[in-house]
């Protein structure tokens, strides 16, 4: 017999499905992010709430399984943390590649005896683009006449990134301090983030068969699982109950825990970073 809607099992599924996610999120925790424009979050979140939508929507008419459709809405929601990472970390290496760049050319702008509120406005033509919108922003906070080392502390988190920390911490202290040395510390700096550079691409490489290997294991399921309900269904009609509906939250869990456990195989960790915070609110 087909499942009806009963709101018990409506309940049991996203109950189901909530702890699930509860879980995993106790286990692993959360990356502290940049802040991101509320704008782009909003259009982020609203897009994909749509996809999930009609894809839950599309999978509860053809299986009449309620359990199916939380697990779509999860599956697309977490679809780019579990089959992706490779864009990210390429981001992340353009992002080094620039940092190691605006190092540079700041060590070789501080060689003409210039100091580095005026070194700093002028290093921006040689940045990167992944750079310049938060230099214009630390430029504009040095013209609201902010002080130069809580200005770098928040471009710092702005960047959020580890290799990013060293260099700010250094012109930080410089800031403090106004030593001698500064020009000979951000050429190691930037020699060290070339040498890191050429580290991640060589790990990279090697991390893309991994991978590649969880993109098919996750897809063949998916696949796989989806033609037994469309073209045999009475081998799966066990699960229309809600006894069944129970039985496919843990068969779903142990599919999920183990993609789960394959995406974090294939994912870099970045160590953590040296300023955290240091540079408060906006407000």
């Amino acid at each position: 017999m087909p499942f009806t809607f009963e709101p018990l099992a409506l309940l049991a599924g996203a109950a189901a499905g909530g702890g699930l996610f509860l879980f995993a999120l106790a286990l692993y925790g959360l990356r502290p992010r940049p802040s991101r424009p509320k704008r782009h979050l909003v259009k982020l979140m609203t897009t994909r709430a749509a996809v999930a939508a009609v894809a839950a929507g599309l999978v509860l008419v053809v299986t009449q399984w309620p359990v199916m459709a939380v697990g779509t809405v999860l599956l697309v929601f977490s679809w780019r943390g579990l089959a992706g990472g490779a864009a990210e970390e390429r981001a992340a290496m353009h992002r080094l590649e620039g940092l190691a760049a605006w190092t540079e050319s700041l060590r070789d702008t501080i060689a003409g005896a210039a100091g580095l509120e005026q070194a700093i406005p002028s290093s921006i033509r040689a940045a990167a683009p992944t750079l310049r919108p938060h230099l214009r922003a630390l430029i504009d906070r040095l013209h609201t006449r902010m002080a130069l080392p809580e200005a770098l502390a928040r471009f710092a988190d702005e960047l959020d990134d580890p290799s990013a920390d060293l260099v700010v911490a250094a012109l930080i202290l410089n800031s403090k301090l106004r030593g001698p040395g500064l020009r000979d510390v951000l050429g190691a700096l930037a020699v060290s983030a070339r040498e890191e550079l050429d580290m991640r691409r060589r790990v990279e490489a090697e991390r893309r068969s991994t991978r590649r290997s969880v993109q098919i294991v996750v897809v063949t399921a998916l696949v796989f699982a989806g033609a037994l309900v469309l073209f045999n269904p009475e081998y799966v009609e066990e699960y229309s109950d809600a006894l069944g509906q129970a039985v496919l939250v843990v068969v779903a869990g142990l599919f999920g825990a183990g993609f789960a456990w394959m995406r974090r195989l294939a994912r870099f960790d970045k160590p953590t970073r040296l300023l955290m915070g240091g540079g408060g609110g906006d407000g």
